[in-house]
């Protein structure tokens, strides 16, 4: 557990064989019934609140985000170990080196933060994020897809081979997405544009619909491609025309994850 200068009503903490712990105050019983209702289990050997054995990382983060939200609704005072929030590292095979993991990688907290971005190079900035070839939600998106395609194998059956393959075929196409959305982010980074002081806020634009594609026109692509930016000199050598894109392009075999 954390040690503190003060005495919180509830401080959440995490144990190497247990898990995330709670400890309460003795002196308000009520506490634990809050707890109780976000999946903590009372444990008299050791005196502290515990999680299911088993709980993975994610309900476990959930499950502490929840109770301190009800406690300090109710005007409890709570500490939390930042490690709680440090996800596990990924299995890997003997003499595979683990990927290190990190904190605070939310896509729905980069989408929010989209809302205050006013410059193309920021919102550049944001994509390079759900690109980055370690953390990036892309490549964990097809990391992930990878992973149940290999769990669907193993069950060594006609259905779970064909999963499998169906599964494989999807992260290539999250592959493929990558790759577009680089070109995207590259796009982004050497547009010179500032979204104007008197534009609607971002929250009341209208989104295109799901079924919809809209259309690149190559005259925006070619201007982006030429614009002065901070991360690009202002004078570039003429880009000779480029075909247009085809839909129907084959997944890339670029990405090695």
């Amino acid at each position: 557990m954390i040690n503190l200068p003060y005495e919180p009503d509830v401080a959440f903490g995490v144990h190497l064989d247990l898990g995330v712990a709670a400890a309460v105050t003795d002196d308000q019983p009520q506490l634990g019934e809050v707890l109780r209702r976000h999946h903590f289990r009372y444990s008299h050997d050791l005196d502290v609140y515990l999680l299911p054995d088993g709980i993975g990382h994610n309900p476990a983060v959930r499950s502490v985000a929840s109770a301190t939200r009800e406690l300090q609704d109710a005007g409890h005072t709570v500490a939390a170990d930042p490690r709680i929030m440090l996800p596990p590292p990924v299995p890997t095979a003997h003499g595979v080196a683990a990927r290190t993991t990190q904190p605070g990688h939310s896509l729905t907290a980069l989408t929010g933060e989209l809302h205050d971005l006013r410059r193309s190079a920021d919102v550049a900035d944001a994509l390079e994020q759900i690109l980055d070839e370690h953390h990036g939600a892309v490549g964990d998106l097809e990391e992930f897809i990878d992973t149940a395609a290999a769990w669907c194998e193993r069950l060594d059956t006609p259905g779970g081979r064909e999963l499998s393959q169906h599964l494989r075929t999807i992260a290539h196409h999250v592959a493929f997405l990558g790759d577009q959305l680089t070109d995207a982010q590259l796009d982004l980074s050497v547009m010179p544009d500032v979204t104007p002081k008197d534009a609607p806020p971002l929250a009341n634009a209208p989104l295109p619909a799901r079924n919809t594609v809209p259309s690149v026109t190559h005259t925006a692509r070619a201007r982006a491609a030429v614009a002065p930016s901070p991360k690009r000199p202002e004078v570039l050598p003429a880009t000779p025309e480029e075909a247009p894109r085809s839909t129907a392009a084959l997944p890339s075999p670029r990405r090695t994850r």
